[in-house]
């Protein structure tokens, strides 16, 4: 989704700070630090890498955090809560709640859902899968939980008059 008329030298260290979120996901990626990485300013950074790859840089962590985090629910047999701490998370509420929020399902859930499924997942090669069960944040979480509570109440509203 890069941006046609956008400095190619722009691009190359707007991915050098992506490659660092893919490398190191489950680590702490503020705007400051990336920016740092960069060589551009937070606000600059922030505006030029939604641009460039149309989520803004904390929904891409997110994205990267829960794609490896389905994948080590699927394909291991970790406990959940050190799959949360492995993916950057520092509680296991918080994980399983963003989890919910983003796939719709606990992480168990999925995780029982998975091992149930026969896959030939074997003879996929992993950048298809993880393509493939990559999730697709086009709103913020918090927007999504605000909407999802908003629908709640409207309905609640309807049932009483």
């Amino acid at each position: 989704m890069m941006t046609p008329g956008q400095d190619p030298k722009l691009l190359r260290r707007l991915l050098r700070a992506k490659d660092r979120m893919d490398a190191a996901s489950e680590e702490r990626w503020p705007v400051r630090k990336l920016a740092r990485v960069s060589g551009v300013s937070e606000a600059h950074f922030a505006r030029s890498f939604k641009d460039a790859f149309g989520v803004p840089p904390h929904r891409y962590l997110l994205t990267r955090r829960i794609e490896r985090a389905k994948a080590l629910l699927r394909d291991t047999g970790l406990p959940i809560i050190e799959i949360a701490f492995q993916t950057g998370w520092n509680s296991l509420g918080t994980f399983g709640r963003t989890f919910r929020d983003i796939t719709g399902e606990s992480p168990s859930e999925l995780r029982s859902r998975e091992k149930t499924c026969a896959h030939a997942l074997g003879r996929i090669p992993a950048c298809y899968v993880k393509a493939a069960h990559r999730p697709h944040l086009t709103i913020a979480v918090s927007e999504k939980r605000r909407r999802a509570a908003g629908a709640i109440k409207r309905a609640e509203a309807k049932e009483a008059s």
